[in-house]
Formats: structure tokens, C-alpha cells, sequence
């Protein structure tokens, strides 16, 4: 079976707009949780977020592209633009087309063109039925983000968008690494991303209590595995990695980060919404991507887990992961990216593999931010303080989503 590898690293997030700005601002444990400004949050229980800081035309889309493209979409071009210029690849559409045949596109988005959705609704509703932009559709379909991306680049390979809320991300690199591994293509831009931060959507989970409404403190309000958490941040941006076959890569001189070496999915067919309380189904995730990746749990070292800062998701990530490494998870580093950048959604996993790809690279661990009150129910160590220097040979990525829906993705050095 063909070895897939981590050749390119980029993200848009609310702590910058790319890695080399963001990420040593994660292993500082800093925080890009704040009040939202971008529109009136009157009636909202929640009005915090963490909110990505830019300015579109200084990030290169001018107001005209602003109308084709949502937020989501531009932000997956910023990453995949750095990914791929990460990987050697900074003018990928010169290759030869032989070439960019065998290189895929495989995006995810949870939620995809809400904010366009809402502009429009308002034309329409306003202006009438024939002031409707004629860019309506294909910027708010959510696989314009794999379509945008692969039209920008030239690459003809596979491409498509996965949709399975917060998992969303996972199931796109657990699908791009399929296709490497099965001959499909040679290199795949993969990841996720959102931009689902608008006044319905904040109404909408804050209505279905999933939100903190620590809006008096919101640098202490994303708190994963604390007994004081009380909901999730919204957050938004994008993660886009270039995954490569070993060889390919090697013949080339390719930097490398990590190895892919395994993809675990499942669902716990229980509740729309709910996590299943015994941690069977994210268990059966990180076994399966295990067992792809022939490790033994005893030989995982960290685990970026889907940490949101949710009672219930917490806990039973917890759970889940002690049913698969025993006696072990206690002596495992995990921690949750969403403690600095808050949730993601479809764009989660993809930051948060960004994170663990750099931890295995370079050997050190961010903080979880605002740990600071233990929950005998999430009893593990979740890297308290500050980063932690930690050889890593493999580490998980885990995903929880509504819907049941579980992704674990296990990477290792080469």
C-alpha cells in the first residue's frame, strides 16, 4: 500500500493568517477569543468569538471577487495558496496537465456560504427576486471551496467537499489519503474550512445551549477539559495540508512533516446532536485508524482531541480515550486547539491536524488554554501552563460531530 505523507502546511485562523504568525502564538497559549464586532449581537446569548482579523483586499480579493466568493472560500485559497507554496509548489498551475491530473482537491465545510445566504436573502427580500446576484449559487454551494481551490491551482485530479458538521474536516484527509493510497492521485490539498460566524448561525447554537456565554471574559470563556466550561467558542478560518505519496515526495526533496498513517471513522447512531455517554463510537474511531496505522496504543505519545468545552464532549472524549489506551492515557500530553482558536466547525480538524503535524515535526506541544480547575470526570494530563517540549513518534487527531459522526487520524514520524 502506497505511504502518504505531510508535505505542506497552511491556515487562515483567529490568531493569524498563516502558520509562521499563528502557531508560535499557540505554543505561547494565547488567545484570539474577544467580543464580536461585525455585526449586533443584540438578543444573542453568546457574543463572544473567535474572529479572524483581515482585510480582504490587502489579502488579495478585490470587491469584485468579494461577490463571487464567501468568506469561507477566500480563506481556503489564502491557506491553500501557503500550503501549497509550503510544499514547493508555489506555481502549481505551470506544471505539466500529465502532472496536475494526479493532483486532487478534497475541502471540507460544515455549514459552507451561510454568510452569502443571509446577504442574499436580504436582496431578495428587499430589492426583489431580480436583484439577486447572479453569483448567488456558486459562491454559497459549499463545494465551491474544492472547486475555487483546484480551479486556482490547475489541479485535475479528484476533487470534492465533504459535509459532516465538526468531522467535516477529518473525513476530507481521510479521503485524500485513500486516494493516495489507492494509485488515485500523487498529491491531494485537503483540509477544511468556515465562516459560519453570522447572526443566525450565533443565534442558532447559542438557542441550542452549545455556546459560552462568558461574554464578560472572553479570553477565559474557550476552556476544554475544566470543570468551569460552560459551551463552545465559535471560531472560523481554514486548515489546508498537501498530502504526497512517500516516494513522490522523496524523488523531489520534499520537506516532510509527518506520515498519515491511518484513518478511523464511525458513528455513534445515537442522538442528532448528543455524543453517545459511554465513548464507544470515538473509541472505535481512534482503533480503526490505529489498526490502519498497525500501531499500538502504547506507542502514541499525544493527542490533539476535539476538546470543545462542552460538558458533555469533554468527558467523553476522555472516556474514549482511556477505553482505547488503558493505563496508558494517563500518561499521554492531549490538548485542544479550540482553547486559543475556538471551534472551526467543517474547518476544524484541518487546523488542529496543522497543530499535531507541527508537534510531531518539531517535537513540542501547545498549551490548553484556561485549564485550571480539574473535572474528576476528565482526569487526564491536558498540558496545563505552557508548551511542553515531547519526542513524538505517533499522535491522534480526533473529531466529534453532530450527527454522531467520529474521525480519528493518526500521524507519526516517517
Amino acid at each position: 500500500m502506497r505511504r502518504v505523507v505531510i508535505t505542506g502546511l497552511g491556515t487562515v485562523n483567529a490568531l493569524g493568517l498563516d502558520v509562521a504568525t499563528s502557531y508560535p502564538r499557540m505554543l505561547a497559549g494565547e488567545n484570539g477569543v474577544s467580543t464580536i464586532d461585525r455585526f449586533d449581537t443584540t438578543g444573542i446569548a453568546a457574543t463572544i468569538a473567535a474572529q479572524v482579523q483581515w482585510d480582504p483586499v490587502e489579502c488579495g480579493f478585490d470587491v469584485k471577487e468579494q461577490r463571487k466568493l464567501d468568506p469561507f472560500t477566500m480563506w481556503a485559497l489564502m491557506a491553500s495558496d501557503e500550503a501549497l507554496r509550503d510544499a514547493g509548489f508555489a506555481d502549481a498551475r505551470s506544471l505539466p496537465e500529465e502532472q496536475r491530473m494526479r493532483m486532487g482537491t478534497i475541502v471540507a465545510t460544515g455549514i459552507g456560504g451561510i454568510t452569502g445566504i443571509l446577504e442574499q436573502h436580504d436582496v431578495m427580500k428587499d430589492r426583489g427576486a431580480r436583484r439577486v446576484s447572479p453569483h448567488f449559487i456558486p459562491r454559497i454551494m459549499p463545494n465551491a471551496v474544492s472547486g475555487q481551490v483546484a480551479i486556482r491551482h490547475g489541479l485535475m485530479g479528484t476533487a470534492f467537499t465533504t459535509s459532516s458538521a465538526c468531522a467535516s474536516g477529518g473525513h476530507a484527509i481521510g479521503m485524500a489519503w485513500r486516494a493516495i493510497q489507492w494509485d488515485d492521485a500523487d498529491i491531494v490539498v485537503t483540509g477544511g474550512a468556515e465562516s459560519a460566524m453570522t447572526p443566525l448561525s450565533m443565534a442558532g447554537f447559542a438557542s441550542a445551549k452549545a455556546l459560552s456565554t462568558r461574554n464578560d471574559a472572553p479570553d477565559q470563556a474557550s476552556r476544554p477539559f475544566d470543570k468551569d466550561r460552560d459551551g463552545f467558542v465559535m471560531g472560523e478560518g481554514a486548515g489546508i495540508l498537501v498530502l504526497e505519496e512517500l516516494e513522490h515526495a522523496k524523488a523531489r526533496g520534499a520537506k516532510i512533516y509527518a506520515e498519515v498513517k491511518g484513518y478511523g471513522s464511525s458513528d455513534d447512531a445515537f442522538h442528532i446532536t448528543a455524543p453517545k455517554e459511554d465513548g464507544h463510537g470515538p473509541a472505535r474511531a481512534m482503533e480503526e485508524a490505529l489498526r490502519h496505522a498497525s500501531v499500538d496504543p502504547t506507542n502514541i505519545q499525544y493527542v490533539n482531541a476535539h476538546g470543545t468545552s462542552t460538558a458533555y464532549n469533554d468527558s467523553i472524549e476522555t472516556t474514549a480515550i482511556k477505553r482505547v489506551c488503558g493505563d496508558h492515557a494517563h500518561s499521554l500530553a492531549v490538548n485542544s486547539t479550540k482553547s486559543m482558536i475556538g471551534h472551526l466547525l467543517g474547518g476544524a480538524t484541518a487546523v488542529e491536524l496543522v497543530v499535531t503535524a507541527l508537534a510531531v515535526a518539531n517535537g513540542e506541544v501547545h498549551p490548553t488554554r484556561n485549564y485550571t480547575t480539574p473535572d474528576p470526570a476528565c482526569d487526564l494530563d491536558y498540558v496545563p501552563g505552557s508548551a511542553r517540549e515531547l519526542v513524538i513518534e505517533n499522535a491522534l487527531c480526533n473529531s466529534l460531530g453532530f450527527g454522531g459522526h467520529n474521525v480519528s487520524i493518526c500521524i507519526g514520524k516517517v
